[in-house]
């Protein structure tokens, strides 16, 4: 019989992991700190540990960084009711099979147990990067799993979402917390370079090379040689240049433009669009076969407006950063400008709300930023019809129109996956992150949403 020791402060916790682990068969011990239970694993070794995060005397991480260096094939599953970015990467690169964040669903838990037992994780320890990602949403627990999973790999990843969402962010972390870290981290936006100058800003050019090329000029892919390269907006790159990019990840290696000699790169390839890659393919205007090769894994970051609950601890965060940088005390908002912050719907995303955020901190008259302090459009909530909340008709239709008219013959294949994500998102938002109360919102079964979910973080 497998034994599973759980390590937490709240005795509410471990017996409610207790009676649950147990009505499966499993052997159960519980500790109130990591203290007791390190004295313990010297007479004897559990086939599984799960450990709070803050506890009395030893932290969580300093426990799990115990068990890893002294006994490094012992899984241990990290519960936590901090649900930031760093706590998900904390745990996986100190070596955790799993994270939790806390309030969590028993059967989900349970799950988790199981498969840690079958697959007996041996991650090793790694140094991480702090983030400068914020969220407590539902929907950006999804990603920061993925970055936390995804930390200690060299897999491609396609990050999509709105302008303005942190796109870049996500890509930053992901390379900072890599085993490239130390390397090169090279951007280039497909969207600002002229399309005739792209290949020479990815592959370089040799002398000569076409009217202008006065000297030798090293790309992209040469700059971020044992990096990572970052190519924003991928969906603008022409089609010839798709071309070129795929013999690059196909082959590794390259020629400059007007060059004949090959030259080889180490290069992780980080992308991130924000169009339907998909509808792109179906219309012909983006290689299917390079879809395929960066749809590795894709990371979905979701609009400012599915993640309101965020909006409070970004714009003190903002607020903060732009204080800082004015050399002045931070403004506080008041509960009716927080209020009306929260009730805007930001097209711009979050970018446009660091930008308010810099102009309440140079334009509010007092440290206390009332409901008249902020900008008109804010307080009048000034929007262009299609995107307030009582025309979603309207923009679902509007959707449809542009699906169609790129000419796709399988609407049905684009179209599910993202209401699959919408919903998913809003039950688990409005349940508090809890799958099994989310399923029955949905009136899905919980391991359907579970397969749901797992599909949209790969």
């Amino acid at each position: 019989m497998p034994k599973i020791w759980i390590a937490d402060d709240d005795e509410a916790i471990r017996l409610v992991l207790e009676e649950g682990l147990k009505s499966t068969g499993l052997e159960i011990s519980t500790f109130s700190d990591g203290e007791s239970l390190i004295e313990s694993l010297n007479q004897e070794k559990p086939d599984l540990i799960i450990s709070d995060i803050k506890m009395p005397g030893m932290h969580g991480y300093d426990l799990l960084k115990h068990i890893k260096n002294n006994y490094e094939k012992l899984p241990v599953i990290i519960m936590t009711a901090f649900t930031d970015m760093q706590a998900a990467i904390d745990a996986y690169g100190g070596g955790a099979f799993e994270y939790i964040p806390k309030p969590f669903d028993l059967e989900e838990a349970i799950a988790t147990v199981n498969k840690a037992l079958e697959e007996n994780s041996e991650a090793k320890p790694k140094k991480v990067s702090k983030s400068e990602i914020i969220g407590s949403a539902a929907s950006m627990q999804i990603v920061f799993r993925s970055i936390g999973k995804l930390a200690n790999t060299n897999a491609t990843v396609l990050i999509q979402g709105e302008s303005g969402t942190g796109k870049e962010l996500v890509s930053k972390s992901l390379h900072k917390n890599s085993p490239r870290h130390d390397m090169p981290f090279i951007a280039l936006n497909m969207a600002d370079i002229p399309k005739e100058l792209i290949e020479s800003e990815l592959f370089g050019h040799e002398k000569g090379a076409f009217t202008g090329a006065v000297e030798q000029r090293i790309g992209r892919f040469e700059q971020a040689n044992g990096g990572t390269l970052f190519l924003d907006e991928i969906g603008d790159m022409p089609l010839e240049t798709q071309t070129r990019l795929l013999r690059v990840l196909s082959n590794k290696e390259f020629f400059r433009v007007g060059g004949d000699k090959p030259i080889k790169v180490d290069v992780r390839i980080l992308a991130a669009t924000h169009q339907s890659l998909e509808t792109l393919v179906a219309s012909g205007s983006f290689r299917e076969d390079l879809f395929y090769r960066l749809n590795v894994i894709r990371i979905d970051v979701p609009p400012l407006r599915r993640r309101k609950e965020d909006i409070g601890d970004l714009s003190t965060a903002f607020l903060k950063r732009h204080a800082d940088s004015l050399m002045d005390d931070p403004k506080i908002l008041s509960p009716e400008a927080l209020l009306a912050l929260t009730q805007y719907n930001w097209p711009g995303n979050v970018r446009q709300l660091e930008n308010t955020c810099y102009w309440i901190a140079l334009m509010a008259p007092t440290r206390n930023v009332k409901l008249e302090d902020l900008p008109n459009e804010i307080i009048n909530n000034d929007q262009s019809p299609d995107l307030q909340d009582d025309s979603w008709q309207a923009i679902f239709s509007q959707w449809l129109s542009e699906i169609y008219q790129s000419n796709s013959e399988n609407m049905l294949a684009i179209i599910e996956p993202a209401l699959d994500k919408v919903l998913i998102e809003f039950a688990l938002e409005k349940t508090g992150g809890k799958k099994q109360d989310a399923a029955k919102v949905l009136g899905l079964g919980r391991n359907t949403l579970s397969k749901k979910i797992k599909s949209q973080e790969t």
